[in-house]
């Protein structure tokens, strides 16, 4: 099966409200609403669940119950990082060693089908697909200690990482208990775990979207708002 997980674990509230911004609106849905919808209608996923902080469950739930969504099959509760509420979805389907896991940023609701299906296509061929796009800027790799540059790296060689990041269950899950058997290694993502633990597994790359943008600060609600409703006018023929 192809499972998406949604992760949603953040609690900033730096957007503004009580709530954290997955569930600010946009366009007449929450944040994490247009990222399920996506998952939700592509025929190539089989279930969905999402990882969330358990103080918000409730109003999730409220809006799983008002959009009907078939696909849902769990609410894992999330970490107080990132790769903590990955691993506590590694942990719920750790029996379905055969299935794929598909992890998604709830805060990236402009993620097209076409990505989705070339990263659950990938898998055919790979242990592990990501989402990336070439930098559009140049990279400085700098001392942090002093502020000043120590290298700029060949931009042909840089892409910025976006999502859905995808694995083989057991693929994923050998890269996080290797991880956790470490304890030194600073963690970002998913595909850098593996990267790092596994390196002999090739990890393909899906030509990723500058549309696909993971909402931090108030000028992406905006554009992300301009960019739904340009899809929703029927000017967007993905």
């Amino acid at each position: 099966m192809n499972i998406a997980i949604i992760l949603a674990g953040g609690t900033g509230t730096r957007l503004g409200g009580e709530l954290p911004k997955q569930f600010i609106k946009i366009a007449g849905k929450s944040i994490i609403e247009h990222s399920i919808d996506a998952f939700e209608k592509n025929n190539n996923i089989d279930k969905i669940s999402i990882v969330i902080n358990e103080n918000y469950f409730q109003p999730l739930n409220g809006i799983i119950n008002t959009n009907k969504y078939r696909k849902i099959d769990k609410i894992i509760k999330g970490g107080n990082e990132r790769y903590k509420s990955s691993l506590n979805a590694i942990k719920a389907y750790s029996e379905a060693v055969n299935d794929n896991l598909i992890f998604h940023d709830a805060a990236r609701p402009l993620v097209s089908q076409r990505i989705i299906n070339e990263t659950i296509m990938a898998l055919k061929n790979f242990n592990a697909a990501t989402v990336a796009i070439p930098s559009s800027n140049t990279i400085y790799k700098i001392n942090t200690e002093i502020k000043t540059i120590e290298s700029v790296p060949d931009r042909r060689n840089l892409y910025c990482a976006q999502t859905p990041q995808a694995f083989k269950l057991f693929t994923i899950k050998k890269a996080y208990e290797l991880f956790l058997e470490d304890g030194n290694f600073f963690a970002t993502d998913d595909c850098g775990i593996l990267s790092k633990f596994i390196p002999d597994e090739e990890i393909y790359i899906i030509n990723g979207d500058v549309n696909n943008i993971k909402i931090t600060y108030s000028e992406e609600v905006r554009v992300a708002e301009e960019l739904i409703k340009f899809k929703m006018n029927g000017y967007d023929k993905e």
